[in-house]
């Protein structure tokens, strides 16, 4: 059995629910973080509408026009774990508009470094959580995970897990069909969710075990000092 210990993961809910007690998302989020802990994983969750994130790309935006701005007290969050599960509702077939203010939010951070000169996302592992009672999981996962790797998350394989109802007004997963939440029993859901899980936890553990990756070929501040790829000499020049 691997040994996950050491590992943490920030599970960020999106939805547009006032409290998290009403999301129908943080239900499926906390079956993927249930398993995490289970196997020794330190899990926070974040509740965006509990705090005041205002949209922009910047890393506060107290310095471009707004009184209140809490990202920077939950990028420390961001910034300290290794895993990142994005958890969204759908709204006509789409992310949801919180979801979209926490992209751009971790956007803004992109000019960040480690200490090797590559992106602060390097080594760190991403997946998303979607649902809904519309078409749009896989049109979702699309935007989120490329949002999350051009960043420099890495995205293992099947990073994505959700549930949808039959089209239309219907209930939402968890609801009470019957005397039964819906959705709990829906093997595609179950199986996706599991191995999304223990994906995440395979390449954080990875990653963190080797350092991370090589800053050969993508040490920005080696770029920026006037180090350029020679494609006629595979090796770098001044």
């Amino acid at each position: 059995m691997t040994d996950f210990s050491g590992l943490t993961a920030l599970y960020v809910n999106t939805s547009l629910k006032k409290q998290k007690t009403q999301s129908h998302t943080q239900r499926l989020l906390d079956a993927s973080a249930g398993i995490m802990e289970k196997n020794g994983v330190a899990v926070e969750h974040v509740y965006m509408l509990d705090h005041q994130v205002p949209p922009g790309v910047y890393p506060d935006m107290t310095d471009h026009g707004w009184t209140q701005d809490d990202w920077p007290a939950l990028w420390d969050k961001v910034k300290a774990a290794e895993i990142l599960v994005v958890g969204t509702p759908l709204w006509l077939g789409e992310e949801s508009s919180v979801c979209r203010v926490l992209i751009e939010r971790l956007y803004g951070m992109s000019g960040m470094l480690n200490d090797k000169g590559q992106s602060i996302f390097y080594g760190k592992t991403g997946g998303c959580v979607i649902t809904g009672n519309e078409d749009g999981i896989k049109h979702s996962a699309m935007t989120i995970l490329y949002a999350l790797g051009h960043l420099g998350y890495t995205i293992p394989p099947q990073a994505d897990c959700g549930w949808i109802g039959e089209a239309g007004p219907g209930p939402s997963y968890g609801d009470d069909v019957d005397g039964k939440p819906a959705g709990f029993d829906n093997e595609f859901t179950q199986r996706n969710t599991t191995i999304m899980t223990w994906n995440l936890m395979h390449l954080a553990r990875m990653l963190k075990d080797a350092g991370g990756y090589d800053n050969e070929g993508n040490d920005r501040t080696a770029w920026k000092a006037g180090c350029r790829f020679d494609y006629e000499n595979p090796e770098y020049r001044a």
